[in-house]
This record gives structure tokens, C-alpha cells and sequence, in this order.
């Protein structure tokens, strides 16, 4: 099939969410100009450079109770900062609980029975109870077309300014221990998928891998660098 968007698609769901997949989830704290918590998750996320570090959170649709931007969109143009924070298959029901649209202020973690564990370069709290926190301060806001009734669209970039892996979530030698703390991603409708089975593939010399092809030697302050940054 084929349908031009914008266009009827005969389908009883819209495909596109399902064709982009699986997607990460951004499970994002951030704190308003009066310091108040928000947390909200986000299937348009990923990482879009190593270095420096950076990612992207697409952020689209009107806030549920006042009609204005959602709470994190407003939060990240006010303070200029946010923490993504691991959302995991242990954690599936309280990422789901904090979608919930609650007024502005009204705090998203209470209402999951989450825990708020202070970040060490910025402001925003991280999620005591996720494996994974990364640090991040707002490098531009991007204001994307809005939708077909006017809502908008728009794209956080962020550049990552500290990363915390807990101890239990590495491997003896010192990498993320993904079939551990099983990652769940987004999928389309309401599907999600959870990560649990890891395999490996060299990439052909030429191909970017420079590790492998001993061209660069493995980092080897690796584990002791992710330990020490663990809480």
C-alpha cells in the first residue's frame, strides 16, 4: 500500500508511528522558574550525536488541562534544563502513570510513588528508582510546523552534561548491563516492546568501528569512570 500524507490511507490506524520503531523512551524531569517537578515520558527521544553528547526530545500537542505547551516544553524554555531518565520494564507502570495530564504543578512523581533523587549539575531531580540518568541543559528549542488544529510541535535539544549509571546495572566489565535492566521501547498503537535480548555484529573495517579494527585503543577507564559516577 501507499498513501500520500494528508491523504485518506484506508487503514483503521495511521501506520507512520509503527514504520519508525522501536523507539526510546525519554522519561523526562524538569522544574518550572517556581521549582516545581514535572515528569512526563516521550517516545519521540534518542541520541543524536556522542560527541559532545546530545539528544533530542520531539514534543507535540497542547497541555490537556490549560491548552497551552506541555509542562516540559515550557520548563525546558524557562530553566534551560532536563534529565532523561531511564524508563524500564520494573518501571513500565509507574512510566505509564506519569502520561496522567495533571495541572500545572501538581507533582507526577507523588502520583507514581516515585522517588526524587537530587542531580548534580542541574536543577531538575532524577528518578531515584531508574538505573540510568543523564544530565542534560537545553542547546536550542525548535518550533516545528504545528498539527493539522494548530497545536504545537516542538524539538528540545540537549547536550548530556552528566551521566549516572547505578553499580548493579553494569557488567563485571564495566559495561551497561542491558538484558538486566531491560529497557522497554515504544512502538506504534499501544505496543511497546522490552529489550532483553542482546547480540553482537562487527561492523566490516571501514565501517566506523575503530575499537575493533584496533585502530583506537578500548577505553579503559570505562568501568571505573561510570562507578564513581553511580548513585
Amino acid at each position: 500500500m501507499f498513501h500520500e500524507v494528508g491523504q485518506p490511507h484506508g487503514l483503521p490506524f495511521n501506520p507512520f508511528k509503527s514504520c519508525v520503531i522501536p523507539r526510546p523512551i525519554g522519561w523526562v524531569t524538569t522544574v518550572d522558574a517556581a521549582g516545581r517537578v514535572n515528569l512526563a515520558p516521550f517516545s519521540y527521544f534518542n541520541a543524536v550525536a556522542g560527541e559532545p553528547p546530545m539528544v533530542v526530545l520531539g514534543i507535540g500537542g497542547r497541555h490537556a488541562v490549560d491548552g497551552g505547551e506541555k509542562d516540559t516544553v515550557r520548563n525546558c524554555r524557562a530553566t534551560g534544563e532536563f534529565v532523561v531518565n531511564m524508563a524500564t520494564h520494573d518501571l513500565r507502570d509507574a512510566v505509564n502513570a506519569t502520561s496522567r495530564p495533571l495541572p500545572p504543578g501538581e507533582s507526577e512523581l507523588d502520583h507514581a510513588g516515585l522517588t526524587a533523587a537530587a542531580s548534580r549539575l542541574v536543577a531538575p531531580p532524577r528518578v531515584a528508582e531508574s538505573p540510568i540518568h543523564l544530565e542534560c541543559r537545553v542547546w536550542q528549542i525548535v518550533d516545528l510546523p504545528p498539527d493539522g488544529d494548530g497545536a504545537p510541535n516542538a524539538l528540545v535539544i540537549g547536550t548530556v552534561v552528566g551521566v549516572h549509571v547505578a553499580d548493579e546495572a553494569l557488567t563485571p566489565d564495566g559495561k551497561v548491563d542491558v538484558e538486566r535492566i531491560r529497557p522497554i521501547a515504544r512502538l506504534g498503537y499501544q505496543d511497546y516492546a522490552t529489550i532483553d535480548r542482546v547480540w553482537q555484529l562487527t561492523r566490516p573495517k571501514g565501517g566506523g568501528d575503530a575499537v575493533a579494527e584496533g585502530q583506537a585503543p578500548a577505553a579503559a577507564t570505562t568501568a571505573t569512570t561510570a562507578t564513581t559516577s553511580s548513585s
